[in-house]
This record gives structure tokens, sequence and C-alpha cells, in this order.
């Protein structure tokens, strides 16, 4: 039987090549009679794949059961498995046949395999090697003829490593292992699974047939599905049920997903930062910062000289200003520095002795060390607050652990 006439026969929808390779392994394994372990996460149909394992085997006829280890109590799931004897616990009050005993001949389905005890985890690989149990409270030694099917959503070899699961039993199950992609590997599958599951629940419910726009399509093939087929038959359900407007919008559709799917689903690594992670970086927008208010006080300062006067010109207006540029010359922050430089008095005929203005610009190569700016900056404000760490840090912006480091690194 080829794949395409499994999907027929079992109602599986999907075209994704992950979908038919592992339906391909499965008809393969069928025949044979060796333990199987189904990997996928929650919801990606695990169960399914166990029904054509079964089905296309030679114990077909056979009884079949799926038991969920992690929804039996620890307590008890040694005689739900094998059965046990009038008195075993508190409680037995009479014989009762486990599930291997029952479904001799058959096959059986341990779900949520991961979530079973270590205890009977040794208890289900003496049944896998050699057919044999002994029920809780006997000392008789009873056969099975039993095919064992496993399933789980976490990574087995990481709880063995864990000490969680037996490693021997995990090498005694995966004899041949089958994973179920999710559905965010099977995009071009998900609205062929929407349309089939909104068919189906609006014959049930006897409601008028609903159908997405292009917008509601992109939604639905944009999101992650976290819960997988599960969670879309859900949603199909419940729009069948509940909107009135038979023509889903991207907008209606939204108020059915979580949150989570408007957001990008690109890769994203999202960590705790520590605080010294973002010091460095506030350090180099705090110094692009003065830079940029230097470099507005002095177009003020320029303008301020060009309005009273002009080159030669006269500065009576601000007397504080030309003191400051008898005495100091003015940098540019930048590629060039452009100085200003008053010149003495001369005698002129024509004129009161006046300063004289003459400038000239010269290319200097400035260092954008962001090493050299934090120094500088750290300094500062060791200085302006006569070397008080604490008030500096706070200045800066960063923690005392933070500058403590930064003195050290920088040897100040």
């Amino acid at each position: 039987m080829d794949v395409q006439e499994i999907k027929q026969r079992f109602g599986i929808i999907g075209n994704s090549l992950l979908l038919n390779r592992a339906i391909d392994i499965a008809s393969q394994v069928a025949p044979t009679d060796i333990s199987v372990l189904v990997t996928g996460e929650s919801g990606s149909g695990k169960e399914a794949f166990s029904h054509i394992i079964h089905q296309l085997s030679a114990r077909k006829h056979g009884p079949f059961i799926a038991v969920n280890c992690g929804a039996i109590p620890e307590g008890t799931i040694d005689s739900e498995l094998f059965g046990h004897e009038k008195g075993a616990y508190t409680g037995a009050v009479g014989e009762r046949k486990g599930y291997f005993e029952t479904v001799n001949g058959g096959t059986i389905f341990l779900d949520e395999i991961g979530e079973m005890p270590l205890g009977t985890q040794a208890r289900l690989l003496r049944v896998l090697e050699s057919g044999q149990f002994i029920r809780v409270g006997s000392s008789k030694v009873e056969k099975t003829n039993v095919r064992v099917i496993a399933a789980t959503n976490v990574d087995v070899y990481d709880a063995v490593k864990a000490g969680k699961f037996r490693e021997d039993l995990y090498y005694r199950l995966n004899t041949v292992p089958l994973r179920i992609p999710p559905l965010r590997d099977r995009k071009e599958d998900v609205y062929l699974l929407f349309r089939k599951f909104a068919s189906d629940f609006t014959a049930k419910y006897r409601t008028p047939p609903i159908q997405l726009d292009e917008g509601a399509q992109q939604v639905l093939m944009n999101y992650s599905w976290p819960g997988n087929v599960r969670q879309l038959r859900n949603l199909a359900e419940q729009l069948a049920v509940l909107e009135r407007d038979r023509t889903i919008t991207a907008e209606t559709l939204m108020n059915y997903i979580p949150a989570e799917a408007g957001r990008s689903n690109l890769p994203m690594r999202v960590e705790n930062q520590s605080r010294e992670d973002f010091s460095e970086r506030d350090i180099l927008y705090k110094v692009l910062f003065d830079m940029k208010r230097d470099m507005v006080e002095l177009k003020k300062l320029v303008a301020d000289i060009i309005e009273h006067g002009g080159a030669g010109g006269n500065y009576t207006g601000n007397p504080q200003l030309v003191s400051q540029l008898y005495h100091h010359d003015m940098e540019l922050p930048g590629h060039t520095e452009t100085q200003f430089t008053i010149q003495q008095p001369v005698v002129n005929t024509s004129k009161v002795n006046e300063p004289i203005i003459t400038s000239h610009t010269e290319e200097v190569e400035e260092s954008l060390s962001l090493v050299d700016k934090e120094s500088d900056l750290i300094r500062k404000a060791l200085k302006k607050h006569k070397g008080k760490r604490k008030l500096a840090a706070h200045e800066l912006g960063i923690s005392e652990r933070t500058l403590y480091r930064k003195i050290k690194e920088l040897n100040l």
C-alpha cells in the first residue's frame, strides 16, 4: 500500500514531504513486530500513526488499546498495566487483569512514555525483552504477546541523561524512531486541514459553510501553531459555531488566535541582560550627546560673533565673549578643527584700534576610539564629584560596580 492509499484509508490530509516520509516509515515497520518510538509535539497526531502501524500489521484483528502514562497516578500505574491480586494493596478487593494481559495478541500504545515512573520502566523492559510480567502482589510469572508502540513529546535522550528515564529501555523502544513533523513545518498543509475541519463541523452543527478571505489565509499560514493540528481543529470548530459572518477576515481570525500570532515568527533570542551589558552603550550615547551639545553651543558662539560685528568688528555687546576669545582657541568636534584667534590691536588711521579676527582651518584626525571617549567621560565625572565614585557613577548612569570595573580596565 503506497502513501496516498494510506492517507485515504486513515483520513490523513497533507502533502508535506516530512509527513509523507513519516507515513512511509510507518508502513514499512508495520508488518514487522518490533517496537516503535513515535516522537512529536503535543497535538501533532502521534496516536494516528499508532493506528496505522496496528492496522497494517499482522495483529490488525487483535485488540488495540491506548494508554496515557501521564494520566495514571504513580501509585496505581503498575496495577493498571500489569494487574494485581486480591489484597495486594488497600482497596484491592479482588484480582484484576492489567492491560498487558487483556491485550494479549494485539498492540498497546503507551502515550507520554516519558512520564512513566522508573520502577514501572523496569517492569516494562522485562515485558519487551521476554514477554513476562508479574501482577502486583503475586509471585507467579505471567506471559503475554503484545506489541508496544510508545510515544512522547519530550526529548527522551535528555531525560536519560538527567536520570529520569532508563537508558536500556530507551534503546529497546527506539528500535525504529518515527518523528511526526509539527504543523509549523507543514505550512502547505495548514489551509487544507482547516477546510476539512471547517467542512466537518459545519455539517455536524448544521451551520452555513465558512470560508477565509485572502488576508485570513495569510494569518493562518504565518502562525506558528504551538498546539499543532489539535489547535487548528479547535479553531475551525469555534469559527463554525460562533461566527455569524461566514466570510472570515484577518481581523476576525485574530480574535481567535493568541496575541503572539501578531508577532514576527523570525527566530529571536530573548534573554535577561545585565545592567553591565547596557552600561557601555549608555556611556557611548552620553558621549555622543555631549558632543552634539558642544556643537550647538559652538554654533551659537560663532553666530554671536557675526551678529556683533563680524570679522574685525566691535564686540562691546559681549565683553565676556571677547575675553574668552583672547585667551582660548575654540575647537570644533569633527574631522576638522577650525581655530578662531584674536590678534592684538593694530594701528589704523581710519578707525580706532580694534581686535581683528583671522581664521584658518587645519585638517586634524580626531580619535574615534570608544575607549578614549569612555575614559575621558569617566575622568570628567570623577573630577566633577571630587573622586566620589558613587556620585560619579550616578552621573554616568551606571552602577558603582561597573564604574569600579571600568576604572580598573582603563587604568584610571
